[in-house]
């Protein structure tokens, strides 16, 4: 194959990573060096149709037929593109479709996902980490570094060389739709130095980090999916709060930055223009005023809040024109990579803007190792990403995370083996059985879940306490808890010692009044690590070391949020 030619004259040299501190990618002289004959002399020998090609990386998935399979093959072959974003399927489908892929492109495909905790983001039969949300409770950041780490382990055994994380939101709106535990928190410092730390891990096995989503996604209420969301902050707002994170990893090197489809008037005159076609924002903000030299990203172009602004091809184009090197997600490759070769050939754009991006692309493929590309292996994949290492750093992080924020009259902790009788009632959507074998380890509980709200009043006059556990199936879910179980816990509290523990972010707690609430416990995740720590606290049995990582509410009464300014 014509790649492997090239390659092999430089591939004796070994593999150059993108380093996550000071020092910039490639500082060595030689490096230097080696980078740019490898990336000239792939340009220099490239057709138009080849260069713009490596613009896109489209979207990929290694769990649909192979109509899906033969269109990726047609993309690759045909025009060139320069990637993939693989999204839903099982890693040993996804590596043997990159290895096919890989083998007819003529140069290297950057191969990427969103893995923000981990490749079961997108991935079955493979690690989760706990939530940023989960993260941004802890004060070990070193522990997310060794997160960041794992997490670019486990990508380089998968072929993949960017991973589109971390995500640098500052959620400072708890009724965000599309953020919410996708961020470490509402504090920027706090989500700074977490976002740093999982860079410089992720970084530090040669995946390359993409911080998104620029300018700042933390504080809109609709979702960038289906709408194009309002930031309505002033430039200087902006400023301080919201690019502070992208500026302190700038200087740490992270390697990539996605700029989100968001109508930000603080930063663009022209109302309605979304973020990521906005020159000002991408070309003047971005890479002029902060001085951001790495890989510029878009959001998925196919997203209503870009979609709806202009037909496939001519989003694309106005992309390019922003500013932003790598398309993400295009609707129609064929018709976007004819769009911008037309736009080449009646010089609207330069030269000059082609091979800047082009240039800087194939550099990144430098920098990730595929200037000595070779195949996945697929023996043990399975078991290489399900070591035992990413059950222990999960452990860590919930044994660190989980918060206590309310304990009036010491009500924590319960004594084992007392002669108080206590009650526990399972509420919500997800799963409870942990929390129940744990409770009963500890001491003599009734499970009073499935009586009648009648029964129910009646029964609870015989307990001194009741442990109500809220379990939700999918704690990504930001939404308060509903309004019958809110009603429930209210009124016991009135008339009951009621302790509250929580196996979902701060978030569900928004519209439930904790006045009467003894007790109350965020553990964040229902897994079973997450019931096990959280029965044991109650007990007395394991510390509750964690802060709330962001308000449960704009109107929450201030003493149960917490400020997690604080030093590693």
């Amino acid at each position: 194959m014509n790649k492997f030619l090239i390659i092999s004259v430089i591939s004796i040299f070994g593999f150059i990573s993108c380093n996550s501190n000071k020092k910039q990618p490639n500082s060595n002289p030689t490096s230097i060096d080696l980078s740019t004959q490898w990336v000239d002399s792939l340009y220099n020998n490239m057709s138009l149709k080849e260069k713009v090609g490596q613009l896109f990386m489209v979207a990929a998935y290694s769990n649909r037929d192979s109509i899906h399979t033969g269109f990726i093959k047609n993309l690759t072959q045909d025009y060139h593109i320069g990637g993939l974003i693989f999204f839903q399927g099982d890693p040993v489908n996804q590596a043997n479709q990159t290895n096919k892929y890989q083998a007819i492109s003529k140069v290297p495909l950057f191969i990427g996902i969103d893995g923000e905790w981990g490749l079961n983001m997108r991935l079955d039969s493979t690690s989760k980490y706990p939530y940023n949300m989960t993260l941004g409770a802890i004060k070990q950041n070193h522990v997310i570094k060794r997160i960041g780490k794992q997490i670019g382990k486990d990508c380089k055994r998968l072929g993949i060389h960017i991973n589109f994380a971390p995500v640098v939101d500052i959620n400072t709106n708890p009724k965000n739709p599309i953020i919410g535990v996708r961020s470490f928190g509402e504090d920027k410092i706090n989500v700074t130095k977490k976002a740093i730390a999982f860079t410089e891990g992720l970084q530090s096995e040669g995946v390359l980090a993409c911080a998104k989503h620029f300018p700042g996604h933390g504080d809109t209420d609709t979702d960038s999916h289906k709408t194009l969301p309002t930031v309505s902050f002033t430039k200087e707002r902006i400023d301080s709060v919201e690019l502070y994170p992208y500026k302190q990893l700038f200087s740490k090197g992270i390697t990539g930055v996605m700029v989100a489809h968001l109508n930000v008037p603080g930063l663009e005159q022209e109302n309605g223009l979304p973020s990521s076609l906005s020159h000002q924002i991408v070309t003047n903000v971005l890479k002029e005023k902060l001085a951001f030299k790495g890989l510029i990203f878009t959001d998925a172009l196919n997203m209503k809040g870009a979609a709806n602004y202009k037909e496939p091809g001519d989003i694309d184009l106005a992309a390019f024109k922003a500013g932003n090197d790598v398309l993400l997600f295009t609707e129609d490759a064929p018709k976007a990579i004819s769009k911008i070769m037309e736009a080449y050939n009646t010089n609207e754009i330069t030269e000059e803007r082609l091979s800047h991006s082009v240039k800087k692309i194939l550099t990144a493929k430098f920098n990730a190792g595929l200037n000595h590309f070779k195949p996945i292996e697929v023996n043990n994949l399975l078991n290489d990403l399900n070591k035992g290492i990413n059950d222990t750093l999960y452990e860590e992080v919930i044994n660190n995370a989980i918060t206590l924020i309310k304990n009036d009259d010491a009500v924590l902790p319960l004594q084992k083996k007392s002669n108080e009788k206590i009650a526990l009632l399972k509420l919500g959507d997800g799963r409870t059985e942990a929390f129940l074998n744990a409770i009963k380890l500890k001491t003599s509980v009734t499970d009073v879940s499935n009586l009648s709200q009648k029964n129910l009043s009646n029964e609870l006059k015989k307990y001194d306490k009741i442990i109500v556990g809220y379990h939700r199936l999918n704690s990504r879910i930001t939404k308060a808890i509903s309004n019958k179980d809110r009603m429930l816990i209210e009124n016991l509290s009135k008339n009951h010692k009621v302790i509250l523990t929580v196996f979902a972010s701060q978030y569900s707690l928004q519209n439930l009044s904790l006045e009467n609430v003894e007790g109350v416990i965020v553990s964040y995740e229902n897994s079973e690590w997450a019931n096990n720590i959280s029965a044991q606290i109650i007990f007395g049995e394991a510390e509750a070391k964690g802060r709330l990582p962001a308000s449960i509410s704009k109107i929450f009464p201030t003493h149960y949020s917490v400020s997690m300014i604080q030093n590693d």
